[in-house]
């Protein structure tokens, strides 16, 4: 009853809710024969159902059609115990429906704005397990903190090829271990960009595909890795739906909280640390900052894949094939992406998904890399193609340029699944293909560049969008 229903964005217990809340405004004008029975039937129902939903945790966007049956409800029951010549007259009352009504419909129109994501069912053959993993480096001193005793720890959650659970069994909490991370985190996220934290509440009762701790499949030999970094105060689960797609296909994903950048990061023993990263609103200090901090996220990346390597005894040990591994990242962590690969060449490939390159240009790339953008002019952005367009040329393997159509800068992460379907926010491609798209585009790389698949690789990815090839041979 709890369960959010694809394409409605309400539960059954909502949707029975709303239901018997326009029965209670519209039962004041049905006939007087069927007018008690169907004013008694839609109140019990609505009472109870708002009392459960009470009880089981009511979203903010239920508020306004709990407030429009309160409000129609004296209307509805005073007629059936008063004189019928004190019902008031239709041109009186009639204002009042409409209000009630107006504000009933404001519940389902702010939860399809706002919704519990739904994450896109999976085409690979692989079921999907997650964890998550705490890792210090005793070799890097924590720059955001004046302790010099303070040492640099990431929270890694990993998504991986897992053998198939029983339905029943429960999935996974979308951004947290716990719905109480979950609401830390999406608190977080909301205050980022400047909204209360109430309008993403809907997003911590939200259930991935993945299985906690589940058992690694059996089958498919060793697993290729990707690492992902999320975008400047991005979150390691703000890509769920890309990452499980991909361990999905067989890959095992790597996604980074960066403490002090990601938006909140609630590490194992509960602390939880948030962003100290901010702008000063210089376009040169702003530049030079972003730089330090896509340094700083670079190193986080080699480092986890260390810790990769080694993981001793842990069920993935002897799963991950370390030859075969990706840098990836959102925005910022595409930039980290690019700039990890230029100096740790244990990386195989690079996806930079809408990310302006930050740091030196030198050394020249040396790995196949994808670059998946929304479309940029020069007058949206001057400085982003010619600096794009430089990397990817300088390249000495062949390079990738993919410009999705309808696609903005939060269509490459979970974005559209949960946010308002405003293009200018989320682009146009609608919350199922948003995610299709991303991931078809990053796995037909993926399994071309990493030896899995054969076949036509600039045909597969020009068929995501507008395709510019940069081969080694000619910078062009």
């Amino acid at each position: 009853m709890t369960e959010t229903i694809t394409g409605l964005n309400l539960s059954a217990l909502e949707i029975l809710t709303l239901l018997s809340a326009v029965v209670l405004v519209v039962a004041r004008w049905l006939p007087a024969a069927a007018r008690p029975r169907v004013t008694i039937a839609a109140g019990v129902v609505f009472l109870l159902s708002a009392v459960l939903l009470c009880v089981t945790g009511i979203r903010w966007q239920l508020l306004p059609v709990l407030v429009g049956a309160l409000v129609a409800a004296p209307f509805a029951v005073f007629p059936l115990v008063r004189d019928r010549a004190r019902r008031a007259r239709w041109w009186l009352a009639l204002p009042g429906s409409v209000v009630c009504v107006g504000l009933i419909t404001t519940g389902p129109v702010a939860a399809w704005a706002f919704p519990v994501p739904v994450f896109p069912e999976l085409t690979g053959g692989y079921a999907v397990g997650t964890r998550v993993l705490q890792w210090t480096d005793p070799d890097r001193p924590e720059t955001f903190t004046p302790d010099p005793q303070d040492r640099r720890t990431v929270v890694v959650q990993l998504w991986y090829p897992a053998q198939a659970s029983p339905a029943d069994v429960p999935r996974a909490q979308y951004l947290g271990r716990t719905e109480d991370e979950a609401r830390i985190v999406a608190e977080a996220l909301a205050g980022g960009v400047g909204l209360p934290g109430f309008l993403f509440d809907g997003v911590p009762r939200a259930r991935t595909h993945a299985v906690p701790d589940a058992p690694v499949a059996g089958e498919g030999g060793r697993f290729p890795i990707v690492l992902f970094s999320p975008g400047s105060s991005g979150v390691r689960t703000q890509n769920t739906a890309w990452a499980e797609e991909l361990a999905s296909h067989g890959y095992v994903v790597a996604a980074l909280d960066h403490p002090y950048d990601s938006a909140a990061v609630v590490l194992a023993d509960g602390r939880t640390i948030s962003t100290a990263t901010v702008s000063s609103g210089d376009r040169d200090e702003d530049d030079r900052l972003a730089e330090d901090w896509t340094a700083i996220r670079a190193a986080d990346l080699g480092f986890a894949l260390t810790k990769l390597e080694s993981l001793g005894a842990d069920p993935l040990a002897g799963r991950l094939d370390t030859g075969r591994v990706a840098a990836t990242g959102h925005s910022m962590g595409g930039a980290a992406a690019l700039q990890v690969a230029r100096k740790d060449h244990r990386f195989d490939a690079v996806i930079d998904l809408d990310g302006y390159p930050r740091g030196p240009l030198s050394p020249d790339l040396a790995q196949p890399t994808l670059a998946l953008t929304q479309a940029i002019t020069s007058e949206s952005d001057p400085r982003y193609l010619p600096q794009l367009t430089e990397v990817l040329t300088r390249g000495t393997a062949t390079n990738y340029r993919v410009t999705i159509p309808g696609a903005a800068h939060l269509t490459f992460m979970d974005g559209p699944l949960y946010l308002p379907p405003m293009p200018s926010i989320v682009g146009s491609l609608g919350r199922a293909e948003s995610p299709r798209v991303v991931a078809a585009a990053s796995l037909a790389f993926l399994d071309s560049v990493l030896g899995r698949g054969s076949g036509d690789l600039t045909g597969a990815l020009s068929s995501y969008g507008e395709l510019s090839v940069y081969h080694a041979s000619n910078g062009n």
